[in-house]
C-alpha cells in the first residue's frame, strides 16, 4: 500500500501579516522532507475564498515550488475544479502538462467539481450543472493533452475552435486521472470513467471492503468506459494523522486539529453560515468543540504500533493509497514534521516490503480488463491535414482591409476560427507593432 500526505492549507483565525506565508513556507517543508522520507504522494486541493478552512486556490504554483525541492515523490492535484468558469478546459490542460514537465512527469491529475456555496456562487456555477460541466471538461482536457492538433469542441458549457494545445505532457498518454469522491455513488462513478477514486469520506475498514470490491467490480465489467485515454484503476482514502510513542501525546499533538478540520468542512459544506471577511469559524469552533463527539479521525492518530493495526486493515481490504491529513487545524509544524519521520522509521517499512509484489500481481489480474475497456472508449476524431483551419494573423488582417483606422475594430473570433480568406499578395504591409 502506497502513502500520501495532504493539504488544505488551513488557517484558523486570528491572523497577522505572516500567517499565510509561514503556513505555505512550512508545507513546503514538510514535502521535502516526505519525500527524503519516501512518502509515496503529496496531495493539494484547490478551493476559493473559503477561509480558514482551505487558503490553497492555486495548488498548481505550491507544487511546482515543491517540484524544485523534491526528486521521487508524486505531486497530486487533489483536485483541480474542472466547471469552465473555474478554469477554462484549455489552461487546466496547458497547466497539468507544464507541471508535468519541471516536475519530471511526476504529476496525478485530480479533477472534481465542489459543492461549497462560498465558490460555485463566486464563479456562478449553478449546482445543477455542475456534474455536467465536470464529465465534459475533464473529458475534453485529457484530449487535449494528447490529440495534436486538438480538433476544437462545440459543447454544453465550452467551446473552443481547432487549436494544438501546447506544452504535450511528460507523462504518456497523460498523468494518471482521479476524481474526488465521498460517496459510494461517485466511487462508481469514477470506476465507470477508468480513474482513480479520490475518497475523501472517512470510512472504517470493513467498509472499506465493500467500497473497494464495488470498484474493482466496475473495473473488471462492460461498465468501464474511460474518460481518458489511459486507465488508472486506483483507490486512495484519507485517515487522521498523528504519529508519537505516547498514544496521549499522540492525541495531544493531533485530534484537536483533525476536529477542527472537520468542523470547518461542516461550516463551509453543510450546516455553516458565513459573513466573508467577519465570520470567526475557529472560535466558533471552541466554543461547539465541548459538546462535539470525539472523531479520532479512523484511528490514523496513536503509536506507532496502533497506526500498523490500522493500516493493515486498509491493506487487507485492497486500499491502494492512505492519504494522511497531517495538517489542520492548528497542528504544529515540527509535531508534524516528527510524526512523518516516526512513521517513516516504524511503521511504512512494513508496507514497503511487499509493495512491488503486489503491484506486479495487480497488473497481471488487471492488464486484459484495462485493454478491453480502452477499446470500448469513445475516441474524437482527429482532422484531417486539409480539414485544419488557417489562422490569419491580426496583423495581416487589418493591413488588408479597406476600414478607415478608427473603425477597425475586425472580429476576432472569426479570425481566430479560421473563417476569414484574405488576400495573400504583399504579407510585408502586415503591421506588427500592436
Amino acid at each position: 500500500m502506497k502513502f500520501g500526505i495532504f493539504y488544505e492549507h488551513q488557517l484558523p483565525r486570528p491572523w497577522n501579516e505572516d500567517s499565510e506565508y509561514k503556513l505555505l513556507q512550512d508545507a513546503l517543508d514538510q514535502v521535502e522532507l516526505a519525500d527524503k522520507l519516501g512518502i509515496d504522494y503529496a496531495w493539494e486541493v484547490e478551493h476559493h475564498f473559503l477561509e480558514e478552512y482551505s487558503h490553497s486556490s492555486a495548488p498548481e504554483v505550491f507544487l511546482a515550488a515543491c517540484s524544485q525541492r523534491t526528486k521521487n515523490i508524486r505531486l497530486g492535484h487533489g483536485i483541480t475544479l474542472m466547471p469552465p468558469k473555474y478554469n477554462p478546459p484549455a489552461r487546466i490542460a496547458e497547466r497539468i502538462a507544464t507541471l508535468d514537465l519541471v516536475s519530471g512527469g511526476r504529476v496525478e491529475f485530480g479533477t472534481g467539481e465542489s459543492s461549497a456555496l462560498a465558490e460555485l456562487g463566486g464563479f456562478n456555477i449553478n449546482v445543477a450543472d455542475k456534474r455536467d460541466m465536470w464529465r465534459e471538461t475533464t473529458e475534453q482536457v485529457a484530449n487535449m493533452m494528447v490529440m495534436d492538433p486538438y480538433p476544437g469542441y462545440e459543447g454544453k458549457y465550452f467551446s473552443m475552435p481547432c487549436r494544438n494545445v501546447v506544452p504535450k505532457p511528460r507523462q504518456n498518454p497523460h498523468p494518471p486521472m482521479w476524481v474526488a469522491c465521498s460517496k459510494r455513488e461517485t466511487i462508481h462513478m469514477a470506476a465507470r470513467a477508468g480513474i482513480g477514486a479520490l475518497t475523501f469520506a472517512f470510512v472504517d475498514p470493513e467498509e472499506a471492503t465493500k467500497w473497494v470490491k464495488e470498484y474493482y467490480d466496475i473495473i473488471k465489467s462492460d461498465e468501464c468506459k474511460p474518460i481518458g485515454h489511459a486507465v488508472n484503476a486506483n483507490i486512495a482514502m484519507v485517515t487522521g494523522f498523528s504519529c508519537h510513542e505516547d498514544e496521549e501525546e499522540a492525541r495531544r499533538r493531533g485530534l484537536d486539529g483533525f476536529q477542527f478540520f472537520g468542523y470547518g468542512l461542516g461550516h463551509h459544506y453543510i450546516f455553516g453560515e458565513h459573513t466573508p471577511g467577519r465570520t470567526d469559524i475557529w472560535a466558533n469552533y471552541v466554543k461547539a468543540r465541548a459538546a462535539m463527539p470525539v472523531n479520532s479521525g479512523g484511528s490514523g492518530i496513536g503509536t506507532p504500533a496502533q497506526l500498523r493495526e490500522h493500516l493493515a486493515k486498509f491493506a487487507d481490504a485492497g486500499v491502494d493509497q492512505v492519504i494522511f491529513i497531517q495538517q489542520g487545524g492548528n497542528n504544529k509544524h515540527e509535531h508534524i514534521c516528527e510524526s512523518l519521520e516516526l512513521f517513516a522509521d516504524k511503521v511504512m517499512p512494513e508496507f514497503k516490503a511487499g509493495e512491488a509484489e503486489r503491484e506486479t500481481k495487480k497488473a497481471a489480474e488487471l492488464n486484459s480488463y484495462i485493454e478491453a475497456a480502452l477499446a470500448r472508449k469513445d475516441r474524437m476524431s482527429p482532422l484531417a491535414d486539409e480539414d485544419i483551419p488557417t489562422i490569419i494573423a491580426l496583423g495581416r488582417q487589418i493591413a488588408h482591409t479597406d476600414t478607415p483606422a478608427h473603425d477597425k475594430d475586425p472580429k476576432i473570433s472569426d479570425f481566430g476560427r479560421g473563417s476569414i480568406q484574405v488576400p495573400t499578395e504583399d504579407p510585408g504591409k502586415a503591421a506588427g507593432d500592436d
